[in-house]
């Protein structure tokens, strides 16, 4: 009995080693590994046709660099930045100021501290933070949202952590909206349509697929943010600027309109090698005429505007060299 428990022992413990020692090849083949998780967002917005067209473009060119590239859904911008520091996520795509904020460790990255693993691969387009009303509601400023109901985005979201950001800026609290309703992206339209919320918030390029949903579902419309408390944020932050959501573009919205603007930004950390960062810049914009065609919202990218800074977090070393090799920057 006793030799047959101690045979049984050994055996479990043999067990164990081998599956600890599996466990270290798998971690080390996926540390060494050309397959590439790209973080996102919600369906609806930009920042998943983004991806998806990002890693359309590397996979095309796969036969050259080997490396394989997959796009994920995720709660955006906050999200993409935690998970690519837990080493869920290898690259994501991020507002400019919340890439700044987990940099440095400040804001809602505060208590987990500065990342400064942190690395820009390239710019993307510009992001609007956009207010979409019922054109019934009688709200035509930021100040009316006040005693409405409000779809503030999910925890996670770009649009939630830049809507507290200009909340604390105005003195407000979430108490301040009748109700402040987390509802799922996908399903804002068909909320502010049928009357269930007074405002739906977001962040993201335009045109896009939401911002149509709405506008060509019921009569709605944009609301302009010309506000003292946005113009503190331009003036005191160099990420933030002005932006203009062109005229005419979604039905009921014939004039232009007046937001606050930031940049949709590309990234990674450290741990992505130098030769992998450079054959994913170089697929991309060796393609640059293809990525513009892959969206709307990509129409007017430049190159140029791509690599110019300041970035929210420094520039990834195989990005540089590439830029530098095609002249778009100085050594």
């Amino acid at each position: 009995m006793a030799v047959a428990l101690k045979g049984s022992i050994i055996r479990t413990i043999k067990s164990m080693v081998v599956a600890t020692v599996v466990l270290g090849v798998l971690s080390t083949a996926r540390a060494e590994s050309n397959f590439l998780t790209l973080g996102t967002g919600g369906f609806t917005g930009v920042y998943y046709p983004a991806g998806g067209s990002i890693c359309r473009l590397v996979n095309n060119q796969r036969q050259h660099h080997g490396i394989r590239c997959s796009v994920q859904s995720t709660g955006g911008s906050v999200d993409n930045l935690q998970q690519v520091r837990s080493g869920e996520l290898d690259m994501g795509i991020a507002q400019a100021d919340w890439l700044a904020h987990a940099y440095r460790g400040s804001d809602r990255f505060k208590a987990s501290g500065a990342d400064q693993q942190l690395r820009t691969l390239f710019s993307l387009y510009p992001e609007y933070f956009t207010v979409v009303t019922r054109a019934d509601s009688g709200i035509t400023k930021l100040d009316q949202l006040k005693g409405k109901r409000v779809s503030v985005g999910k925890v996670g979201s770009g649009q939630r952590a830049t809507l507290e950001v200009l909340m604390r800026l105005k003195g407000w609290t979430m108490d301040d909206f009748s109700q402040a309703m987390e509802v799922n992206p996908a399903d804002q339209a068909s909320a502010l349509c049928a009357g269930k919320i007074d405002v739906m918030i977001y962040t993201l390029g335009h045109p896009n697929g939401a911002t149509k949903e709405v506008t060509h579902g019921c009569n709605s419309r944009i609301v302009e943010i010309d506000d003292a408390a946005v113009a503190k944020m331009v003036r005191d932050y160099p990420y933030y600027r002005w932006a203009i959501i062109p005229a005419g573009m979604y039905p009921g919205n014939e004039r232009p309109i007046r937001t606050l603007g930031v940049m949709a930004t590309f990234f990674s950390n450290d741990q992505l090698n130098e030769e992998r960062a450079y054959q994913m810049v170089k697929a991309v914009f060796e393609q640059a005429e293809s990525f513009r065609r892959l969206h709307p919202a990509f129409d007017a990218l430049v190159l140029q505007q791509m690599v110019k800074g300041p970035f929210s977090a420094p520039l990834h070393p195989g990005a540089k060299r590439y830029f530098v090799e095609q002249g778009l920057i100085a050594p």
